[in-house]
């Protein structure tokens, strides 16, 4: 991971509250104050993408909307028009400063297709390395629940993770994580430096509060997982702060920094891809000796451990598996179909790994131990 005083690559995060006035609509001074900030980072010579939210809540006033939408007809109707005002807004504010702002809209289907999740990179890669700085939804226009990021929390720690980010930065309307929730517990003190989120981190944390996002605390310690399994540090604070941006890149901003530590769990682009993007197809169900080879020796899975297939799947689908219990242990990236795999069990005596078989899962395409990480899914 690069010094503090190194070039960095960051991902900023701001949320919907953050950017908006109490109208609904973008605030030219809140856009402004960050503008000038990202601004400074560039000046200092780091690489910057932003994942911004907002388009929902920049739009909905002008779709003639007196609150923020619930039917999912309107927010996307609302979507289409906010993203096109604050992109417009990005793009002026950074082009009287010399920079180039680009536009990245992007559904969670773009990140579960390994070839469409690899595009989005390299593209991204093309616009840091140019000096471009990408501002980032979620295309709202067209997605539908089932295939939503959830909140632009996850998506922006998905992103780091995919650009192979130094630091991320989610910045909201609340400045940092307290160990009791502070709007109702006065001596609630807030967690300046984290290395691991624990049971007690994630029981305590609760909702944002605020009125035009969709992620509360808890969705912020989800994406802070994903990253920290990334070995990105993050770093959680208040939007409205004076140099909020250049103090968090220094770490001397009020907030909570959240750093990995050295022997935490470090997953590569592959593995990142299988962990939070992929979605499981069907499961395999394995014997206890192949659960500790796999999980214990960090060895591959090969045919004579699987006994059991749930589903129909293709080779090179990611699929889930299960312990003999039907704990799911892990997911990874399957050699053989799920009809190849039922054909080997009515002639297992024909097939044992010495003779040369493929491994049923490679351990460069395996992922165990997900609840250390984050629920499966998000």
């Amino acid at each position: 991971m690069s010094s503090d005083t190194a070039s960095n690559r960051i991902v900023v995060k701001i949320g919907s509250s953050s950017l908006t006035s109490l109208h609904g609509e973008v605030s030219r001074r809140k856009l402004e104050k960050l503008v000038d900030e990202i601004v400074q980072l560039k000046d200092a010579g780091h690489e910057v993408l932003v994942v911004s939210s907002g388009a929902v809540a920049a739009g909905y006033r002008k779709l003639g909307c007196l609150e923020r939408p619930s039917s999912l007809p309107e927010k996307q109707a609302a979507a289409s028009i906010g993203q096109g005002l604050l992109m417009e807004a990005y793009s002026e504010l950074l082009l009287s400063h010399g920079y180039v702002a680009s536009q990245i809209l992007i559904t969670r289907s773009d990140f579960s297709n390994e070839t469409r999740y690899n595009n989005v990179r390299n593209t991204l890669n093309v616009l840091l390395e140019r000096g471009i700085i990408p501002i980032v939804n979620e295309n709202d226009t067209v997605t539908i629940d089932r295939l939503k990021f959830g909140d632009n929390d996850t998506l922006s720690a998905k992103v780091a993770g995919l650009v192979e980010a130094d630091k991320l930065i989610i910045l909201s309307d609340i400045d940092g994580l307290y160990n009791a929730d502070p709007r109702e517990n006065p001596d609630a003190k807030l967690l300046e430096r984290v290395h691991k989120i624990t049971p007690s981190i994630e029981e305590a944390a609760g909702d944002s509060g605020s009125a035009v996002g969709t992620g509360g605390m808890r969705s912020k310690i989800d994406a802070v997982k994903i990253a920290m399994a990334s070995g990105i540090s993050t770093f959680l604070g208040k939007a409205g702060t004076k140099d909020i941006l250049v103090d968090a890149v220094n770490q001397s901003a009020k907030g909570t920094y959240f750093i990995p530590m050295d022997d935490m769990i470090n997953l590569n682009q592959k593995k990142q891809w299988i962990a939070f993007n992929s979605g499981p197809e069907g499961e395999i169900l394995i014997t206890e000796e192949a659960r500790t080879s796999i999980i214990e020796n960090e060895k591959s899975l090969f045919p004579t451990g699987v006994y059991g297939v749930n589903g129909n799947f293709k080779k090179g689908s990611v699929v889930k598996i299960l312990d003999k219990e039907g704990k799911s242990i892990g997911l990874g990236v399957i050699k053989y179909s799920s009809e190849q795999l039922r054909q080997f069990f009515k002639q297992r005596e024909q097939h044992d790994e010495k003779n040369g078989q493929l491994a049923v899962v490679d351990n460069n395409d395996l992922v165990c131990n997900l609840e250390l990480l984050v629920p499966v899914g998000l």
